[in-house]
């Protein structure tokens, strides 16, 4: 009998759910759309989260050692700051040492959101590892951290971190990618 090619269903690739990379992206991805869908009624992304994080244990630092600490273009640390700024949850200061430099610190208002976006990570964290009873969870949490440190990755630091339309991806006609920036004309 003839299959009707308008009933077609994909049949599940069972193999790739026996992949690690694949179940990970699979989890992280679905993961960061339902984090992203928690910040949206307040205007934020995940990015926001991340940032305000890195600004909280790292206050007072300049602008480029914050970049040279998360492994980002400084041009992207000035975009998020920027943002953060905008939004009244950091600020600039000029460095003591340095008149070229500033400084960056969250506001009291960035505080209180950073600890607000925290309670919305913890929940987002407990539906993620549902399934999972507490040892279960802090295996897994250190299993995962011994990989991403195998694989030389900051700590802490999501490769997302960057603006999007900071960083373009284009592909060359020889099939490598051309990595570009926008240009920023501020010059902090």
């Amino acid at each position: 009998m003839p299959r009707n090619p308008t009933r077609v269903q994909a049949a599940p690739a069972r193999e790739l759910s026996r992949r690690a990379g694949f179940l990970l992206v699979q989890l992280g991805t679905h993961r960061h759309r339902r984090f992203a869908e928690r910040l949206a009624p307040l205007d934020l992304h995940p990015r926001h989260f991340g940032m305000l994080s890195q600004l909280a244990v790292n206050e007072g630092q300049s602008q480029q050692a914050l970049s040279r600490a998360l492994g980002i273009h400084r041009s992207a640390v000035v975009a998020l700051v920027d943002d953060l700024e905008r939004r009244a949850l950091a600020e600039r200061h000029r460095d003591p040492v340095d008149r070229r430099a500033y400084t960056l610190y969250l506001t009291p208002q960035g505080r209180d959101l950073l600890a607000e976006l925290e309670r919305a990570a913890d929940d987002d964290e407990a539906e993620l590892l549902t399934a999972l009873n507490t040892s279960e969870r802090a295996q897994l949490i250190s299993l995962l951290q011994r990989v991403a440190q195998s694989q030389r990755l900051t700590a802490g630091v999501h490769p997302n971190l960057e603006p999007q339309e900071a960083n373009k991806h284009t592909p060359r006609k020889d099939g490598k990618t051309r990595h570009t920036r926008t240009r920023r004309t501020s010059s902090r």
